[in-house]
């Protein structure tokens, strides 16, 4: 087993590679958060990698094993330290169930799926009803057409009069139908 390696980084003591901290030179075009989160993630891969080192050492302990295992175990409690740090900077909230999920040996992309599947099923719901509404606003609108002629026709008037008018207004301010607005690309 490879005596010399220290907690920085390079190759474990069986070959495997324990990842070094991330290079921040192109960190500039990345935002914070996600930057934030890119180095929790090389420190739990760091972490990791300590880990493997330390069962290797503890697997094949023996006197002469000694030093490099309280120098492994420094540098896991150091990365935990540091792991600790960077988490306190990353703001990510993370669902009981995803944990309960996992407790529980189960896979964690259970639970995207399962809340997939809602959405879908409450999206669908949604869908009928909105359909619905749409489908009796015609017939009421066929029943009154049929009884009040004049007053439909006004009020269909009015509708477009409105729609109109709406369109107009989104238009000039550069606001999307869905409530977004426009960006303009800057020549």
């Amino acid at each position: 087993m490879d005596t010399s390696q220290n907690a920085t980084g390079g190759s474990g003591g069986n070959g495997v590679l324990v990842p070094q901290a991330n290079d921040t030179a192109g960190a500039t075009m990345v935002d914070e958060p996600k930057q934030n989160l890119n180095e929790v993630i090389n420190s739990i891969q760091k972490t990791l990698g300590l880990i493997h080192q330390l069962y290797l050492t503890v697997s094949s302990f023996n006197d002469a094993s000694q030093l490099p295992l309280l120098q492994r175990l420094n540098a896991l409690v150091i990365e935990l330290d540091n792991m600790a740090k960077l988490s306190e900077k990353c703001n990510i909230q993370v669902p009981m169930e995803v944990f309960n999920l996992i407790d529980d040996g189960k896979n964690p992309d259970e639970f995207t799926r399962d809340v997939i599947n809602s959405s879908i099923a409450k999206n669908q719901i949604t869908k009928g009803k909105t359909d619905t509404f749409k489908s009796l606003r015609k017939h009421l609108l066929e029943e009154l057409e049929q009884t009040f002629p004049d007053e439909v026709e006004s009020y269909r008037e009015i509708r477009a009069a409105s729609a109109a008018e709406t369109k107009r207004l989104a238009q000039a301010q550069s606001i999307l139908q869905n409530g977004d607005v426009k960006v303009k690309p800057e020549p």
